[in-house]
């Protein structure tokens, strides 16, 4: 069987606001055989695109090195704006053992693209999640905390030497997070109000770093061209809390607020077992067994033997 690794590089940077830039991403993306683009969503509110990449562990990685290398020649963090958190052009590298991988590989290539970032980009980063060095790196929001603009200065204080590279941010291109992790669902809510504090309001609520959910990260952001407010989150693990769950209290919640959910949307790829939750939830399936009574599944299984 293949080995096949899950590649999830978020950049700082949007079709809307550079969409040359975002072309040459994604020429990029497509460059290396064994490597697939297999989604690539961008947000102009945000500020940022995600590509979701699966291939090879060695073609995998190859590409990101050229994404991130990409990303340093167009974009200027120093001119950047945008809702989103971010610290660094290229933010964030995570890597999803996927297929006959396991996360120990997914670990080995992150300090691998790490040190070729820094050798041959002079791009500093962090280790977060499975590969991280120490318990305070695993969360990314934790290594994000600063964000570019106060990265510097954090990146002085004693405890946050970067894993890889020295004491300074790359001048434009900032910081990178990469490491191994499982699967997430980057999962967002948006509400009928134009009140960005109720997002704000609904998200310090539910994320777990607030005493909500467990394995939830959620913020409150606008979504200027819509002139509406929404909940976006990671859901870190959808099986310690799945999708339908945290959409039921957002809902609850926004109607105390005076308003209601207007849609809901998937960033990226979501695993198909994420989204059998929600039909479980809602259909009040009686003893349903997904393997067994989804007809996709028996065909994997047989592709499979």
């Amino acid at each position: 069987m293949a080995k096949l690794v899950e590649c999830i590089p978020n950049f700082s940077l949007s079709k809307e606001k550079n969409e040359a830039g975002y072309n040459a991403l994604i020429e990029v993306a497509k460059s290396v055989p064994g490597c697939i683009l297999f989604d690539a969503q961008t947000d102009g509110n945000h500020n940022r695109s995600v590509f979701t990449l699966l291939g090879s562990p060695e073609a995998v990685e190859e590409v990101a090195f050229r994404l991130a290398k990409k990303a340093m020649e167009l974009i200027d963090m120093n001119r950047h704006v945008g809702e989103h958190s971010r610290m660094g052009a290229t933010d964030v590298i995570p890597f999803v053992p996927t297929m006959d991988v396991t996360v120990e590989e997914c670990v080995e290539m992150s300090k691998r693209l790490g040190k070729r970032m820094w050798e041959e980009l002079k791009i500093p980063s962090f280790l977060y999640e499975d590969s991280a060095t120490v318990p305070e790196r695993r969360n990314l929001a934790t290594c994000r905390k600063g964000q570019f603009e106060g990265m510097p200065e954090k990146l002085l204080q004693p405890e946050w030497a970067p894993d890889f590279g020295e004491r300074k941010i790359h001048p434009t291109a900032g910081i990178t997070a990469i490491g191994a992790r499982p699967p997430l669902v980057a999962f967002n809510v948006n509400l009928a109000t134009s009140d960005v504090q109720i997002a704000k309001k609904i998200a310090k609520v539910i994320r777990a770093s607030s005493g909500g959910f467990k394995a939830c990260k959620a913020m409150g952001f606008m979504l200027e061209d819509r002139g509406i407010a929404q909940v976006s989150m990671n859901m870190v693990n959808y099986e310690v809390t799945s999708l339908p769950v945290v959409y039921e209290m957002i809902r609850a919640l926004a109607e105390r607020y005076g308003t209601h959910i207007v849609g809901s949307e998937l960033v990226g790829l979501a695993p198909a077992k994420a989204l059998l939750d929600c039909a479980e939830f809602y259909l009040k399936l009686e003893n349903f067994d997904y393997k067994n009574q989804v007809m996709e599944y028996h065909l994997i299984d047989m592709l499979g033997e």
